[in-house]
């Protein structure tokens, strides 16, 4: 059995490995921006998360990955720049009514306190999903964003969670 002064730093250890899995992304394609002689280049990649409560939405998520020595072994710190595009990709379902806003996606920049966020809002007036992209810090967020929208058909009201 373990003992409690080692239980903590375990359990913190499977908090980090379970908080840095990565969201449910497929990988679309990527550009180098900078060679590094160790380790992999910078790059731009773009990524494809689609919705999972909204069946018939993808969102295509570009951003900056760090190569290079730090990057090939997991410790670089990602730059907290982003771009988002959602777009319909089929017939838009339901699978049960959503929340006003939700965070659906996010995945680790840093090894530890940075993370890149994706929260759907609704604007129930106009009947149109709203997707905002930012990164967070445990102390210091960056201002940096993007946002995207996709309209869903008038026929197909959004249903809103209460």
């Amino acid at each position: 059995m373990m003992s409690p002064g080692r239980l903590l730093p375990a359990a913190a250890m499977v908090a980090v490995l379970v908080a840095s899995a990565p969201a449910n992304a497929e990988r679309v394609g990527e550009v180098s921006t900078v060679w590094k002689l160790i380790g992999p280049n910078h790059k731009v990649v773009v990524e494809a998360y689609d919705d999972p409560r909204v069946e018939g939405v993808t969102c295509y998520v570009s951003r900056a990955k760090t190569g290079g020595l730090s990057g090939a072994v997991g410790l670089a710190e990602d730059l907290s720049e982003a771009s988002i595009a959602c777009r319909q990709v089929g017939t838009i379902r339901f699978r049960e009514p959503i929340p006003q806003k939700e965070e659906v996606f996010s995945e680790r920049l840093s090894v530890l306190f940075k993370r890149l966020q994706v929260v759907r809002m609704v604007d129930a007036r106009r009947n149109v999903l709203v997707y905002l992209t930012y990164s967070d810090k445990l102390v210091d967020g960056s201002p940096k964003n993007s946002v995207t929208a996709v309209a869903v058909d008038g026929s197909t009201p959004i249903p809103l969670s209460r």
